[in-house]
């Protein structure tokens, strides 16, 4: 693992987000891993701070952190999305506010928000 880098995801569960996701952080970021973290919905579950799953999540972010080095964190938002239906300007708004909450946790990361639009690519949302 040495010189490895690694970034993390909280992405959505939805299969058609991985590759893409996982490609253009390696790409935008020169990472040789994806710590990727899963839940249906992301966005919806951080922005309105679901206690026990954002609970998990951040766990799981402290290991991709302190055990991994992963010194940026993405949260992904996508078109589609059968764990949070809801328009785009929503998916927006949500992925602001989980930035925020995860800057509330004091790591030494950035963080970044992504949408996978309707013909699976990513874009930068911040």
């Amino acid at each position: 693992m040495s010189g490895d880098k690694f970034g993390t995801v909280i992405n959505c569960m939805d299969g058609r987000t991985q590759l893409p996701v996982n490609e253009w952080m390696r790409k935008k970021y020169n990472l040789d891993y994806i710590d990727t973290i899963t839940e249906p919905g992301p966005d919806k579950i951080l922005a309105e701070n679901d206690l026990k799953t954002v609970q998990s999540i951040r766990k799981r972010v402290m290991i991709s952190v302190e055990k991994h080095g992963s010194d940026i964190v993405a949260v992904v938002a996508h078109h589609d999305c059968a764990g949070n239906p809801v328009d785009k300007e929503e998916h927006l708004r949500q992925v602001h506010k989980s930035i925020d909450l995860i800057k509330s946790w004091n790591l030494p990361v950035k963080t970044t928000g992504l949408w996978v639009n309707e013909n699976w690519q990513v874009e930068a949302i911040d």
